[in-house]
């Protein structure tokens, strides 16, 4: 007969091999879920990275350049108006200062996630760097019940994080090839926000802050023009939606 000490030993290794295989588990789904979450990002990062690496070799830059600004700036739209500022040699400053004011939106952007990420000890300063207009629609999506949902929001990271260096890559070794560039290829990124705003208004049976989003950003259009608005914008709906919250949450 085998004595307790045994008997716990193997009660032990049973458990930790019962652990791992749940969290094997988990992950898979986590990386199953994330990858349908992440499937309407894939079709228009690929594309939209697509044009970004043909734009980059148009203005004279090899695939590899393109490539390391995706990996490293990774901020979609400023990278487009960063082939302008390369080609003409604009300051370190003005780049800078152009990039902080077209990307400071995701400022409040992580602030909805604040626990979440902290809660991810060192992956939040990858969650940090790789927060975008998309994973962040994504990331709403996600029921704050569901157990694995900080995994699905990493690999939403990471997956998206891929498929825009990949198109990049693809864009720009197609460019090599290719003579003439076409136009409209950026406007993948405007369908994909009009696709995933249709989403949510469907989900949610709350319109008003899609109402006052809609709205505030008309008027601010107007008043501060259409290259300056998104900031007070999305100052001034914020304001209205933590006035207007009053403790309840919008899903």
């Amino acid at each position: 007969m085998l004595s307790d000490w045994t008997k716990d030993i193997l009660q032990s290794i049973i458990k930790e091999k019962k652990k791992r295989k749940g969290m094997v588990r988990e992950m898979k789904n986590s990386i199953r879920e994330a990858l349908v979450k992440s499937l309407p990002i894939f079709f228009s990062y690929i594309c939209v990275a697509f044009g970004y690496g043909l734009l980059m070799q148009k203005a004279g830059f090899a695939w590899y350049y393109a490539l390391f600004t995706s990996f490293i700036i990774y901020t979609g739209a400023f990278q487009f108006v960063l082939i302008t500022f390369l080609k003409s040699g604009a300051s370190i400053v003005t780049i800078a200062l152009t990039a902080f004011l077209m990307n400071s939106r995701q400022s409040f952007y992580s602030l909805t996630f604040l626990k979440d990420f902290k809660a991810m000890g060192k992956a939040k300063w990858y969650m940090i760097h790789t927060m975008t207009d998309e994973t962040y629609a994504v990331n709403c999506t996600l029921s704050p019940e569901v157990t694995n949902r900080r995994q699905v929001m990493l690999f939403v990271a990471l997956f998206s994080r891929i498929y825009w260096m990949a198109g990049t890559i693809l864009g720009g070794l197609f460019g090599q090839l290719l003579g003439q560039i076409p136009d409209g290829i950026d406007f993948c990124m405007t369908a994909l926000f009009i696709i995933i705003f249709m989403d949510q208004l469907e989900k949610n049976k709350d319109h008003f802050p899609a109402v006052v989003g809609i709205v505030i950003a008309i008027i601010c259009s107007i008043v501060f023009g259409s290259q300056n608005f998104m900031f007070p914008s999305l100052i001034i709906s914020s304001m209205i939606l933590l006035v207007k919250q009053g403790g309840t949450s919008y899903e």
